[in-house]
């Protein structure tokens, strides 16, 4: 579960971490470090780098999942790997109709 607290200058989001390991708690972390970095930058590099980065600490997030974790002890199915490529096809598809999903409140 997740609070959210916001000023005019920040947002605070509280995440309860109670069944979440180490590396999982880093991965949120690193995100919340990175989406204002990539949503405020000027710099060409630094936002193509920084899309990559955070792209990629979806993936790493995916597949550290609880889900993905305890499927691969029943299963051989690649859940993670399956929900990442499809997760690729609903973007690309949005890609393609130049259409992004926004959230206004």
């Amino acid at each position: 579960m997740a609070k959210l607290k916001q000023t005019d200058k920040t947002l605070t989001i509280e995440i309860d971490t109670t069944n979440l390991d180490a590396s999982q708690i880093r991965l949120i972390k690193s995100m919340s470090i990175l989406i204002p970095q990539v949503l405020k930058t000027a710099s060409e590099q630094e936002f193509f780098d920084g899309s990559a980065e955070f792209m990629r600490l979806c993936a790493s997030i995916i597949k550290q999942t609880k889900f993905s974790e305890s499927q691969k002890k029943l299963s051989d199915i690649p859940y993670a790997n399956q929900a990442l490529e499809y997760s690729i096809d609903i973007l690309e598809e949005h890609m393609q109709k130049a259409s992004v999903v926004t959230y206004d409140n």
